[in-house]
């Protein structure tokens, strides 16, 4: 259907496309230039797949109409254009597509017709684990072991990949699902031929890690669904979602010397937990974006997670254009993408009007200070200045408190009993979770028992997507290991050591 005669082409160089036009909604008198950038794309969302019945006319008009003093109580069917998956839920999406094909064997149909009816991809990286560690050979050991250990499933998914269309499946030891997507998978303008037609659209998707919202700092709409709403996604199902409350952050300013994008996306998410978002999506702009990387737009969104909105989006800018250059986009597609932003209002520079939010906040990047996630949740930021006496407060509250005599008596009777006691030469404790037990003796390396003390460091492991997607932090944590080496530092035998670079790119 095409009830606001919305569809029109777009020529660029030369090839023409099929596009759902925004301002054809204008031309009738229905506004749509006050609209967020994230509004603006679910609009098109919906102009393009209206069918009357999973898309009506009224559900078009209704987001249009949408104002700063909208309520979320409106429902539409949100169509991505592509459903991302990590290894630990793609894999049981993929055995649901092989059962279904077993289904169809079992009625006498074709079961090569069971395929996702949209793009699906599936980056496998959940399951890598560290093993080996602190050698120069630890990161090809852990690769020999990951396959050994997961045979059966790898071979199950290269069959998937040759007998599934629109499956593609990314191989373990590339990356992290959000940075593989961030330079390799997104498109930013999606384009699809069928029937003849080459149409384009909006990037958009969904996938089943909750931050999957890092894809927003391109400018790319996605976040984290759980496993069957995926594969309702990928079997052609839209999304239903109730209209969101959307608040600005204007950002203005720079950061100064020293403060990184882990602590600007934790002085961000400590603002917005106080401020409240969940539900809700947020959208940021201003001028702060002139020297805001896009790496760190990446971290901002992969965190939307930890500050409760469905997303935290970025509109598309020269930014993103350099991106797509930097990561070896085409040209044609890299062309595609700017013209097709222009033509949409979808394109951010110091001209684009500020858009109608339901709530907007201000952010002086200037005024970012490095800082460190709390004891238990990012949004309790420290400042880096006050990290010692916030540990020393914070200690003991963690620690467990001793048992009370009556524990200790008990603990000490079950020790006596003999089943207990051919239990625990197997390897268990007669200890409740939750108790400490004074009678029993930890089993530690020689020197390593009289060092270990309540805070003391056992693991130390730069594995968060958030962090090791980010080169400019990546390269901050090397430089402060290399000083650390140089005053005489040393990491004790006990503390086990990991560093899982984002992807490839971000090692090199």
């Amino acid at each position: 259907m095409n009830s606001f005669q919305a569809r029109a082409t777009l020529t660029v160089g030369d090839h023409d496309y099929e596009i759902y036009r925004l301002d054809a909604l204008d031309k009738l008198g229905i506004s749509t230039r006050h609209l967020p950038y994230s509004l603006r794309i679910l609009l098109e969302n919906l102009l393009r797949t209206e069918d009357g019945r999973n898309v009506k006319a009224d559900d078009i008009r209704a987001l249009a109409a949408w104002n700063r003093n909208s309520k979320p109580d409106k429902e539409i069917a949100f169509t991505p254009s592509r459903v991302l998956l990590q290894d630990f839920t793609g894999v049981p999406a993929v055995v649901d597509l092989a059962a279904m094909r077993d289904a169809m064997k079992r009625l006498s149909g074709d079961p090569t017709l069971i395929n996702p009816l949209q793009p699906a991809e599936l980056v496998i990286d959940h399951s890598v684990q560290v093993d080996e560690f602190g050698t120069p050979q630890s990161f090809q050991l852990n690769a020999q072991l990951e396959f050994i250990r997961n045979k059966e499933r790898y071979a199950f998914l290269r069959w998937g990949q040759t007998a599934f269309h629109n499956l593609a499946i990314v191989p373990p030891d590339t990356g992290i699902v959000h940075q593989v997507n961030l330079e390799y998978l997104a498109h930013v303008i999606f384009v699809r031929q069928q029937n003849g037609r080459r149409t384009a659209y909006p990037d958009n998707l969904v996938g089943t890690d909750s931050h999957t919202t890092m894809i927003n700092g391109l400018g790319v709409l996605g976040w984290g669904v759980g496993g069957i709403e995926a594969e309702a996604a990928m079997l052609g199902q839209p999304v239903s979602m109730v209209i969101p409350q959307v608040v600005g952050v204007k950002l203005t300013g720079r950061l100064r010397e020293g403060a990184t994008a882990t602590d600007l996306v934790l002085t961000i998410t400590e603002m917005l937990r106080k401020h409240g978002v969940v539900g809700k999506f947020v959208e940021y702009f201003g001028p702060g974006l002139q020297d805001l990387p896009l790496a760190d737009r990446a971290t901002i969104g992969n965190m939307s997670p930890e500050y409760g909105a469905t997303c935290g989006i970025f509109p598309v800018d020269k930014e993103s254009l350099a991106y797509l250059r930097l990561t070896g986009r085409s040209q044609e597609q890299i062309a595609l993408v700017e013209a097709y932003c222009r033509e949409q209002g979808l394109f951010h520079d110091e001209n684009t009007p500020q858009a109608e939010y339901s709530e907007l906040l201000m952010l002086d990047l200037a005024s970012v200070e490095p800082s460190l996630a709390g004891p238990r949740r990012p949004q309790d930021r420290v400042a880096l200045s006050d990290a010692a006496k916030s540990f020393n407060d914070a200690l003991p509250s963690l620690v467990k408190p001793k048992p009370k005599p009556a524990v200790e008596s008990a603990l000490g009777a079950a020790a006596g009993n003999s089943g207990m006691g051919r239990w625990e030469q197997e390897g268990g404790s007669p200890t409740a979770v939750g108790v400490q037990n004074p009678l029993h003796v930890e089993h530690v390396a020689a020197g390593v028992n009289g060092s270990l003390n309540h805070g003391s460091v056992v693991i130390a492991a730069i594995t968060s997507c958030t962090n090791t997607s980010n080169p400019s932090v990546m390269l901050a944590a090397g430089l402060l290991a290399k000083k650390a080496v140089e005053r005489g530092l040393q990491v004790p035998a006990w503390v086990k050591t990991s560093l899982a670079p984002g992807s490839k790119v971000v090692r090199d």
